[in-house]
């Protein structure tokens, strides 16, 4: 009888472990058609500098502060390369932020517009290009 005790407690404590593995493991979030992505370029060049290090740590998640609730994640690339590993990357860096209200995303920027311009200095000396998008998309490859 202890071994029959002894074998179901074991299995209740498997079980209680395995869930709460589970639980704190988080699916990578991803875009879905009708959010919106802003993509900030940072187009690459012999004289351009930029400290992905600062970006990533400082820049970024300060802008996200910005953006509130209205934003639901962002993604950040380093260029390594162009066409063909031999190419130079045709831009240092790109940020991302995907949101679901365009006009709430215009509106933090302006508010905070002289924090996030004046941080520029912190991390680069390259003008970026922004382009504000739709989702109109998303499809895995198991979905084919």
């Amino acid at each position: 009888m202890a071994t029959k005790i002894r074998f179901v407690l074991l299995i209740l404590a498997f079980t209680v472990f395995t869930n709460c593995v589970i639980a704190q493991q988080k699916q990578a979030p991803a875009p879905v058609a009708g959010m919106f992505k802003v993509t900030i370029l940072y187009p690459n060049g012999d004289d351009k500098t930029f400290d992905m290090d600062y970006y990533e740590k400082k820049h970024m998640p300060m802008v996200a502060g910005f953006l509130g609730k209205n934003l639901k994640f962002y993604e950040i690339d380093k260029g390594i390369s162009g066409r063909t590993p031999n190419d130079k990357a045709p831009y240092a860096a790109i940020g991302y932020f995907y949101i679901t209200d365009v006009a709430e995303y215009g509106k933090a920027i302006a508010q905070n517009r002289d924090a996030v311009i004046s941080d520029f200095k912190n991390y680069t000396n390259i003008q970026p290009v922004i382009q504000i998008s739709e989702v109109k998309q998303v499809r895995s490859l198991t979905e084919q």
